[in-house]
């Protein structure tokens, strides 16, 4: 460090102080007659020249100290001086050097620990506010970024969250009161349910002084429903099958248990309804398993076309028998889709199973796949945003009356229960294509004219990259 000249202000300060004992002594000789006044003042002049001698190497070692301790308290990375006299003042340039190096590692470690700390938040799963008076957002973790597709900071936790009964729970515990629990649900993209729970923290650097931690039990909450729906739709659907094929078994091992023609007609029958039973049981199975898995979007990339055309391979026995033709007509510049390729094939499949089963005999099924141009339908909206793929299958059967194309997608709902059931319907084929489009994030449109046909419409989001 540079070492500069003690000021003379300073100088004379402390010269003064040091001789001022001595001072004083030659004033009371003086006033005792034992010492002439000029001789007094010759000797005081002595002693302050020889005590500003002594004292002023040393008053600039402290000087440079002073300076150098300054800059560190400062931040800056400065030289320690070279003192050239005492060793006290040696010794607490090094105690300080080895302070302020402690100072310095104990800072590393703590500037690490904080940025593990910052990555820990960042990283987990469940979604993670902090906030300070006013309900004001100071920070959010990766997955509250993802669960409210943008950073809040600085903003309103009102912005992304209206229900009544978080914000009062934020409230309350940012005025001071005890942590609290709450369920809620956010109805969009896709139905959630969350639990919410607010803690109070001590004030952080940036204000903070509570915590919101969202735990999404979607997946619970689908159980529990799955579960009943299970109960009440299987026991209603499999009920009439089962009567069947007790009241067939009963009869065979009574009064038909020696004849043959009843027995090969009853065992026709219980084949039949127990086929029925099998199918309506796989379809439950299918659907649960779908709505299970509805709130996570699948992210593989899956070519439409390819699908497409191995459905309609598949179906063509089916088409067949009633002496129908499936037409394909597939754009070869439709773009891939996000999408988990066995939901999108049983898509398909239902689609054209549905367009035979309602068709007229001997009649055309038309399948299209494009990509999907602006403006969208109503119900597609959503998907301008970026590139979209729709796929259509069109029947030429007696349509469907206007009245009952809101109500198609539901669970067991047949427009003709007793037609439905004769086709061997489930009445769970269009409810399983709603809860895979769903879930693919698209849009099913459904046009029907009576007397004409009608034609299934599904819109999904072209793959990132792809767009149109």
């Amino acid at each position: 460090m540079e070492r500069r000249a003690v000021p003379p202000q300073r100088l004379m300060a402390t010269m003064l102080a040091v001789t001022a004992p001595s001072a004083a002594t030659l004033i009371v000789l003086v006033g005792v007659t034992a010492l002439s006044p000029l001789a007094a003042l010759a000797a005081y002049g002595v002693i302050a020249a020889t005590t500003a001698f002594l004292i002023h190497p040393h008053l600039g070692d402290l000087a440079a100290m002073t300076r150098w301790m300054r800059s560190l308290a400062q931040g800056v990375d400065a030289e320690p001086p070279r003192p050239r006299h005492e060793r006290l003042v040696v010794d607490m340039i090094a105690a300080i050097a080895q302070l302020r190096r402690t100072w310095q590692s104990k800072q590393s470690e703590l500037a690490k620990a904080a940025r593990w700390h910052e990555t820990l938040f960042d990283r987990l799963p469940d979604p993670l506010v902090l906030m300070a008076d006013g309900r004001r957002v100071t920070r959010i973790n990766e997955a509250a970024r993802a669960a409210f597709g943008r950073d809040i900071s600085g903003r309103d936790l009102a912005v992304v969250l209206r229900t009544p009964a978080v914000l009062e729970a934020a409230d309350a515990v940012l005025g001071g009161a005890p942590g609290q629990e709450v369920e809620f649900t956010l109805p969009v993209p896709v139905e959630r349910v969350f639990i919410a729970r607010v803690e109070r923290l001590g004030a952080g650097a940036d204000g903070s002084t509570a915590i919101l931690a969202l735990h999404d039990i979607t997946t619970v909450r689908r159980i529990e429903q799955m579960r009943a729906d299970f109960v009440a739709n299987a026991s209603h659907e499999l009920r009439t099958p089962l009567s069947t094929l007790l009241g067939f078994i009963e009869t065979l091992k009574g009064a038909a248990s020696d004849d043959a023609e009843a027995r090969d007609r009853f065992l026709g029958i219980m084949h039949e309804q127990g086929t029925r039973m099998a199918r309506l049981i796989n379809d439950l199975l299918s659907l649960s398993r779908i709505e299970l898995n509805e709130h996570s979007p699948p992210s593989d990339r899956v070519a439409l076309a390819h699908i497409a055309e191995r459905a309609i391979e598949a179906m063509q026995p089916l088409a067949a028998a009633k002496r129908m033709t499936l037409v394909a007509r597939i754009d070869a510049a439709t773009p891939t889709v996000p999408g988990q390729a066995d939901e999108l094939t049983q898509l398909v499949q239902n689609l054209l199973e549905n367009a035979i089963k309602y068709g007229r005999e001997g009649t055309p099924v038309e399948v299209t796949l494009r990509p999907a141009g602006r403006p969208l339908p109503t119900a597609a909206a959503h998907l301008t945003a970026g590139g979209a793929v729709a796929i259509s299958v069109a029947d030429q059967g007696e349509g469907i009356a206007r009245e009952h194309l809101p109500r198609l997608t539901e669970r067991f709902y047949r427009v003709d229960t007793a037609r439905s059931r004769t086709l061997g319907g489930t009445g769970l084929g269009l409810a399983i294509v709603k809860h895979i489009v769903n879930r693919h994030r698209g849009a099913l449109v459904i046009d029907s004219t009576m007397g004409r046909g009608s034609v299934f419409t599904v819109f999904l989001p072209a793959a990132s990259g792809d767009e149109t």
